[in-house]
């Protein structure tokens, strides 16, 4: 029971990241007042109200009538207005910086809020109308509905206005790097916390049986609970094969046991990887290393020419890269008993360096000051006092030199080559 709403919350995880899914939420919620207040109505609620505070009902039918068709027709021009600057959003997003960025633009729940009270407005008023009688005197006509109407479209004024700020604040590419900088920074230093113990004895997993996926897509979520739940009750390791975010094939191993397992544990346990179609830095903080680093080099390009912001970018990733260095390449799932029962691979930190550094090495090789700002990086992360792994500073070194050779290579000007050469020169004295 426990496992299986465990699924549950990962599923609706899942959902969260979809745009209509605050707007679904609100919209219901937007219903159910409506009749709510159609229940109070019936009891009198109005009649009521006329009687004791008459500042609080509408008690014209006409005058009704008028203000919510007007609420609806202005309603629907504000959400039209919304939904295309929304669109215009991820369009220049995609556009100027990377197509990768969509996803977690999509899932900013200020904006989904936002359209969801637009939603649950407009449905609210629409219910209403239809509630008003054809002859409707003080006593048939929803005054005091009517009144709540008028308040909700002041919040929806108000929240048009928070909007309009909000998507042009959004569209900023500093203000993208840096959200995406800041849930990255959030999801690893929460990893580098519940790293609390450097010596584990863990088995060696090769010859263990070990189980392929019979789902593709990209390994979004691991209900790591209900894995540990299992492992507990039958006292068995696991170990999980594949990095968290990867795109995995259908029949690629993910997963290996210590002993055998029964079909319903098995299955129990399969059904606490969670795949999807898309990347949020939630789910995977390495996708951050990514986006920031093709946005980096998509500014760049000569269509875009920002090297500003590819400057920007490498302050973020020095970051981030210094965080990771606190961070080992394997984790691990305690019981009560501090027993490791999971073993959790995550990708290398020799393979993500080299992956982000081959992407400046190859299309900023050219430009003298963005490669001073990648050597600076080099130089101030293999000096962090942070890096918990020596194999780190070997491999921060090599792409050093790596970096040097290649600009080397592509630099024709005299000045140019001897300004990086002594930079060069000083860090590997060091």
């Amino acid at each position: 029971m426990k496992n299986r709403f465990n699924n549950i919350l990962g599923y609706i995880y899942k959902l969260e990241s979809k745009i209509a899914f605050y707007p679904t939420l609100l919209s219901l919620a937007g219903i159910g007042f409506a009749f709510i207040m159609y229940y109070l109505e019936s009891r009198g609620i109005s009649g009521y109200l006329v009687k004791n505070a008459p500042l609080l009902v509408v008690n014209d039918t006409e005058t009704a009538r008028t203000l919510l068709t007007t609420f609806i027709a202005g309603l629907i021009s504000i959400m039209v207005f919304s939904f295309s600057m929304v669109m215009i959003l991820l369009n220049q997003a995609s556009s100027n910086f990377s197509p990768r960025v969509l996803p977690g633009l999509i899932s900013n729940s200020r904006h989904q809020f936002i359209l969801g009270i637009y939603n649950a407005s407009l449905l609210y008023c629409i219910f209403t109308l239809v509630a008003i009688e054809p002859n409707g005197n003080q006593y048939q006509l929803p005054g005091f509905s009517v009144l709540l109407s008028i308040g909700s479209m002041t919040l929806c004024l108000g929240a048009f206005i928070y909007f309009i700020h909000s998507i042009s604040q959004e569209i900023q590419v500093n203000n993208i790097m840096d959200r995406i900088y800041t849930t990255a920074k959030t999801r690893l230093q929460y990893l580098i916390d519940e790293e609390k113990y450097t010596d584990v004895n863990f088995p060696n997993s090769k010859e263990w049986e070990v189980v392929e996926s019979i789902k593709s897509g990209y390994l979004s979520h691991i209900s790591l609970a209900s894995i540990k739940e299992i492992a507990s009750d039958s006292e068995i390791k696991f170990s999980i094969i594949q990095p968290k975010g990867k795109f995995i094939q259908k029949g690629m191993p993910i997963l290996s046991f210590s002993k055998a397992l029964d079909e319903d544990s098995l299955e129990a346990v399969m059904s606490a990887f969670h795949f999807s179609k898309s990347e949020l830095i939630e789910d995977n903080y390495i996708l951050a290393f990514n986006q920031i680093t093709e946005i980096a080099i998509k500014a760049m390009s000569p269509g875009i020419n920002d090297p500003g912001t590819a400057l920007n970018a490498i302050d973020y990733l020095t970051e981030l890269f210094a965080l990771r260095l606190r961070k080992r390449d394997t984790s691990y799932v305690f019981n009560d008993e501090d027993e490791a029962l999971i073993s959790v691979n995550t990708i290398n930190f020799d393979v993500l360096f080299y992956n982000i550094m081959a992407y400046f090495r190859t299309y900023c090789k050219h430009d003298v000051v963005v490669v001073i700002k990648l050597l600076n990086m080099l130089i101030y992360l293999f000096n962090c006092e942070d890096i918990s792994a020596s194999d780190y500073k070997s491999t921060i070194k090599k792409e050093l030199e790596l970096l040097y050779k290649d600009t080397k290579a592509a630099l024709k000007n005299k000045t140019d080559l001897e300004h990086i050469e002594s930079i060069y020169n000083s860090a590997m004295a060091t």
